[in-house]
């Protein structure tokens, strides 16, 4: 693997992080290092970071993966309910084997936290309040940039144009 600008913007953006990011997240603080980068040289390099075992995905359930630097051994992850990001928690409850159906044989785990992390807990205001003000979900909350202009319905404009 030849080692490139982007991709060692890429990997140190990862190292930096110290938590899962997503291909967008990645792109957004990658860019401070090299300011022409897309987001289709994020998931090819990431997708090869993860072949040549330097990363790792992190499946989070219904959403899209995140990425982190591989070799950190066996940990688990927190999603934040109202920023999105995901965070690392050391540790695991073990003693697993209790819980699987008799027969069953254990070969690993996933185990994803859900709640609000910190800077979010700190914030007045409900889980829910997000939602209602129209930020909690929409595309740019989730990555910082302005809410998307709305185009006026085809009555809108039939009305301006009468």
């Amino acid at each position: 693997m030849r080692t490139t600008r982007q991709r060692e913007a890429i990997l140190r953006t990862l190292t930096d992080a110290g938590r899962p990011l997503s291909a967008v997240e990645i792109l957004h603080l990658a860019r401070s290092i090299v300011p022409g980068l897309g987001l289709a040289t994020v998931y090819r390099t990431v997708d090869a970071l993860a072949r040549s075992g330097q990363a790792t995905s992190v499946e989070i359930p219904g959403k899209p993966p995140r990425y982190e630097v591989a070799g950190k051994g066996h940990h688990h992850h927190f999603l934040c309910t109202r920023c999105h990001r995901a965070f690392e928690v050391e540790g695991c409850p073990g003693h697993l084997e209790a819980h699987v159906p008799r027969g069953f044989v254990l070969e690993g785990h996933e185990i994803t936290l859900f709640g609000r992390c910190a800077g979010c807990a700190a914030l007045p205001g409900e889980i829910g309040d997000a939602a209602k003000g129209g930020v909690r979900g929409t595309r740019s909350a989730k990555v910082g940039l302005a809410p998307p202009k709305r185009r006026a319905s085809r009555s809108a404009n039939r009305r301006r144009r009468s």
